[in-house]
């Protein structure tokens, strides 16, 4: 008799295992590099974005500057005033990587980047927990990576990338409470850290979990473990929101306490403002090129309720896109803590489709909908590459589409099954090619840059300055370069501000200029930024 024992093909199981040990090592080590290439390479080289990039940097800078003299990282400030329009985590989150390298650009972006990378391995976790087999968790994860708004908002300084590594926390400490109770304290965790990112989307995640248990798993809702591990877990959130009701009387009186809640960012009109460009470049990201396979994979979930995947796909797609319908308010809501869920369906959909006997036909739209998409990025590519000839990264990148569109689109004709793969080799690539160019920020491009005329105010100006300025809207980024609060103000108020006080600087364009009439000796000439569109006037107390 054997002293262990042997499978039918008399090989060790011991060994079975060891090689699916080895075999679950490099998928995730794969997936971690990869995504790790994506969000991180490039990652500094491009400055900040206004609106939330450079309100984040500012106030994690000033809780970094204060660290160890205040309660800042509990109560942030902006420019020394209450900052309440969102949680701090992911402001204390940067400050740390401040202290750690130094403030910049890629410090900046560097904790939201790492918490995208990591949330590839949660999907293809949570992947492993409702589906079991491995090559549909790894389908999913690897749909997830090349999803464009997925790695473009991941490495951003914004909330998005922290709030998609909490929510599938959460939902993965869930699956496997299922078979563990232990696991609600990490869940209650992943949700609390959502509160503290943004309460709102706490909310309607553990709305979607509690249905989806009711609906599964019924037994863990009367489960007392399963909310004292909630109720562990969320404890931190709860307490800073507490903190701040107590702290700041505002709050009792205004509706500073739900804009906090709701992660409000009041200063969205300026987007209303970009050319058609911008909202052409902003939507097609959302749906190219995995929309025909998510629809077909949100079909595939909604045909497998009795399975716990089908399930929770269904709910978590299904309640989120309600709960973001009754809000009402796109401030309040976004499309990116749904895409695990169409990640995981369209996941299960290529399994399915790899899967499929040869006899079995394709879907005939994947072929005319990849190759439609070839024949646009060709298009593009030749625009500009040869009419509206920019740099070579923006052909390069086009012609990778192309290249992969039309592959994808011929093999899907032929019944291959290695379209997959090619698929996700190509959008890999296209992807890679965009991060290392300066184009995959091209809202940029839209607004004047903001680095020269920060170097202009920080030059000439003193800390702590107010500088009032013709600026038809904020630009928090210049903020942050410049380490100057700059105001805009209508004309009126720049020549009530000129007349009456004592020591002013006013950064204005050419035409405002006129209309003050200033003295030529007030208004700053350095030959190195002759170039600028912007002026600045200095008045002093010996002016």
């Amino acid at each position: 008799m054997p002293s262990h024992p042997t499978s039918t093909w008399k090989r060790s199981s011991n060994r079975v295992r060891q090689d699916e040990t080895w075999l679950e090592f490099f998928c995730i080590a794969g997936l971690f590099l990869a995504a790790l290439i994506l969000f991180l390479i490039n990652l500094g080289d491009l400055p900040l974005l206004d609106l939330n990039e450079g309100i984040v940097a500012q106030v994690a800078r000033e809780i970094y500057r204060e660290t160890g003299k205040s309660f800042n990282w509990i109560f942030p400030t902006l420019w020394g005033n209450p900052y309440l329009e969102q949680p701090p985590l992911v402001h204390n989150l940067i400050a740390i990587a401040y202290k750690i390298a130094g403030v910049n650009e890629f410090t900046t972006r560097l904790p939201g980047a790492l918490l995208g990378a990591v949330s590839v391995l949660l999907v293809y976790n949570i992947g492993r927990e409702i589906f079991v087999a491995r090559i549909p968790a790894l389908f999913s994860a690897l749909v997830y990576l090349t999803c464009l708004p997925v790695v473009r908002f991941g490495r951003l300084a914004m909330l998005d990338a922290p709030l998609l590594c909490f929510e599938l926390l959460a939902f993965w400490a869930i699956l496997r409470s299922r078979r563990d109770l232990r696991w609600s304290l990490v869940a209650g965790l992943g949700f609390g850290l959502m509160s503290l990112t943004k309460g709102i989307i706490s909310i309607q995640m553990l709305i979607i979990v509690l249905i989806f248990l009711a609906w599964d798993t019924p037994r863990l809702l009367s489960s007392i473990y399963l909310w004292v591990g909630l109720a562990l877990g969320i404890t931190p959130g709860v307490a800073w929101y507490a903190c701040q009701w107590f702290h700041y009387h505002e709050l009792k009186t205004t509706l500073d306490f739900v804009n906090l809640f709701l992660g409000k960012i009041s200063l969205a009109k300026s987007e209303l403002k970009q050319p058609a460009g911008y909202y052409l470049m902003l939507s097609l990201q959302y749906i190219v090129p995995w929309f025909m396979v998510i629809i077909a994979g949100l079909k595939l979930a909604s045909k497998n309720l009795h399975w716990g995947w089908g399930k929770l796909l269904t709910v978590w797609a299904g309640v989120y896109l309600a709960l973001g319908l009754l809000l009402l308010n796109h401030d309040y809501w976004s499309i990116l803590p749904l895409y695990p869920a169409l990640a995981l369906a369209t996941g299960k959909k290529l399994d399915v489709i790899r899967n499929l006997p040869s006899y079995i036909a394709y879907p005939r739209i994947w072929t005319y909908g990849f190759a439609v998409m070839a024949v646009i990025a060709a298009f593009a590519g030749l625009h500009w590459g040869i009419k509206d000839y920019i740099d070579f990264y923006l052909p390069f990148i086009c012609g990778s589409l192309a290249i992969t569109f039309a592959a994808t689109a011929m093999l899907i004709a032929q019944q291959e099954q290695q379209f997959i793969p090619l698929l996700f080799w190509g959008l890999f690539v296209s992807i890679f090619l965009l991060v290392i160019s300066p184009h995959w920020l091209w809202e940029l491009k839209t607004a004047e840059p903001v680095k020269p005329i920060a170097d202009l105010i920080k030059q000439y100006t003193p800390p702590n300055t107010i500088v009032y300025t013709s600026m038809s809207d904020v630009r928090p980024s210049l903020d942050f370069y410049s380490d100057r609060h700059t105001v805009p103000q209508s004309l009126a108020k720049l020549k009530q501000n000129w007349q009456q006080n004592s020591s002013v600087y006013l950064l204005v364009d050419p035409e405002t200029l006129k209309e003050l009439n200033l003295s030529q000796e007030a208004i700053i000439k350095d030959p190195e930024f002759k170039s600028l569109n912007w002026k600045l006037a200095i008045k002093k107390p010996s002016s």
